[in-house]
């Protein structure tokens, strides 16, 4: 298409000139389409806006109208958890960024600070500096040999085939960078995680891609290869997802091109929808022994599994097992039912699922009632932008966090919200190369950099003002909320942070008591006669 508008604009230039000599009125098109022909070809060839540079003259409304519509006076601090896009702002913010421009604001908050809702931390009359290169936490458990300094924000699980190579390539590259790590998703290793050399957390779904034989089932030899490369730092089970949990991952079969099917080991022309569950492990003791064989066969380096909390029996099995073979994953990954995908029912979305400030109180308290935190390391995701959204999450019992729709904004998604199509018009989540061609590699590498190194940033800078050094001084206390006009309360006055141990002696807090009695290691099954 590019190579078609320039050659024409080329020759529609040229012949007017020679006709404008013949015939002089033609010279009065060449004034008024003129303008638009080189408007179009400068369009085309600039390489910092996307939606121009795939739709030259036309793309430019689309800034036009964003300029003009009215402003978004409301701006959420915290992640929305309405299961709503983010609002302008919230785009903006990333944008700004991405693009390194001021991101200060005059005439202080927009918010209604005695709305229900707000949220705040309090600052100290003796604030610090935090150092950016402090803002790291070590994963790996006893069993780990190969441990890995993570930064505290990390690019979330998204596959190659849901995005584009472009901005596969943009992500890794931003995360090599910015010495963070990128979560392939479940389609797989492709050369494009490869090529720039970031760190990778390679995720296992239940479709096993990469790792798989003709069968689908789960290959070892094929795994350890891939497991073994130097990029992989993390190797992490998907067991669920927030967007759509007990619902195998969905690429559409326009998106499933012959590399793409190489890569995966699946036909063309069909949708590839995952399995809905393992078939390399069916109790939580056949988990913790699947995650033992993945780290040997890693080499030692760090293993753990992702799920979006649903019965809450079922992660108090895989507890219980991990306390009865003392074997414990190096991480868990908590996926909040606010989590986003590019394809999925509109009900799972909407109504599967525990949200994400829940489902991590919950893993943090059932970890703590095991006496086995100590070693398992929690990581968030579910709407995480800003530095403000990593001090909350921390605070309420995570360790680091992922980020997925921020991530993307600053690859250029502005939102279209057309993934499952194949027709996104920035380049990010489509396999049609007149799209992925408008995607600058180089110039979104940099800003997903840039958005990663300013939102760390940020965070330092909260921890600093609140007088703290280190991430791990956050407590439940410090975040505190306006439940309603004239009513605050702080989050360990919400949600019931339960005392070490607790679930291992005979006084259970009535919370746990039921899920306690009928969770057996054994099954996911629930035993109706235990209780």
């Amino acid at each position: 298409m590019r190579r078609e508008f320039i050659t024409s604009s080329i020759i529609i230039i040229l012949l007017n000139l020679f006709i404008s000599f013949i015939y002089p009125p033609i010279l009065w098109s060449m004034i008024l389409f003129g303008p638009l022909i080189l408007v179009g070809m400068y369009d085309y060839f600039q390489d910092r806006q996307t939606i121009k540079r795939n739709f030259p003259i036309i793309g430019r409304f689309r800034y036009l109208f964003e300029a003009i519509r009215p402003e978004i006076n409301q701006y959420f601090v915290e992640s929305n958890t309405d299961g709503k896009p983010f609002s302008r702002n919230e785009r903006s913010l990333v944008y700004q960024r991405a693009k390194k421009n001021i991101d200060t604001l005059p005439f202080g908050t927009e918010m209604d600070l005695y709305q229900p809702g707000y949220e705040w931390v309090n600052h100290s009359m003796n604030p610090v500096h935090a150092n950016y290169e402090d803002m790291f936490v070590m994963v790996g458990g006893p069993d780990c040999t190969q441990k890995y300094k993570s930064s505290l924000l990390n690019i979330s699980a998204m596959s190659y085939g849901s995005l584009s190579k472009n901005a596969i390539l943009a992500l890794n590259g931003g995360a090599k960078d910015g010495h963070f790590a990128h979560n392939t998703g479940e389609g797989g290793i492709s050369d494009y995680h490869l090529k720039n050399g970031g760190d990778l957390i390679w995720q296992i779904g239940t479709g096993y891609f990469g790792c798989r034989n003709a069968e689908g089932v789960f290959c070892e030899t094929s795994f350890s290869e891939k497991a073994s490369l130097p990029n992989v730092k993390m190797i992490e089970i998907k067991i669920s997802q927030g967007a759509k949990p007990g619902h195998g991952g969905i690429l559409p079969k326009e998106k499933v091109n012959e590399e793409i099917s190489k890569i995966r080991g699946v036909p063309m022309g069909i949708d590839i929808i995952s399995p809905p569950s393992h078939t390399a492990f069916k109790t939580p003791f056949e988990l913790i022994a699947f995650i033992s064989k993945l780290r040997k066969l890693s080499g030692g380096k760090p293993v753990g599994f992702k799920l979006c909390i649903g019965k809450r029996r079922e992660f108090i099995a895989i507890c219980k097992a991990m306390v009865d073979k003392n074997c414990y994953p190096d991480f868990i990954t908590v996926d909040g039912g606010e989590g986003g995908t590019g394809a999925a029912p509109k009900e799972f979305s909407d109504h599967i699922g525990t949200p994400g400030v829940d489902a991590q109180i919950f893993v943090h308290n059932t970890l703590v009632g095991f006496g086995i935190r100590k070693h398992i390391k929690i990581i968030v995701t579910g709407k995480i932008t800003t530095g403000f959204d990593i001090v909350k999450r921390i605070a309420l019992g995570a360790d680091l966090c992922y980020a997925a729709r921020s991530m993307m904004m600053a690859l250029g998604c502005i939102q279209a919200r057309v993934c499952n199509t194949n027709h996104c018009p920035v380049g990010v989540a489509t396999q049609k190369p007149e799209y992925v061609h408008g995607l600058i590699v180089n110039n979104k590498r940099f800003r997903v950099k840039s958005y990663h190194h300013e939102t760390i940033d940020s965070l330092a800078h909260i921890l600093g003002t609140m007088g703290f050094y280190q991430s791990y001084e956050l407590r439940p206390w410090h975040v505190i909320r306006r439940v309603e006009n004239s009513i605050i309360k702080n989050y360990s006055e919400l949600y019931e942070y339960i005392k070490p141990n607790s679930l291992l002696k005979d006084d259970v807090p009535k919370s746990f008591e039921r899920a306690l009695a009928t969770a057996d290691p054994n099954t996911f099954k629930q035993n109706l006669t235990t209780y």
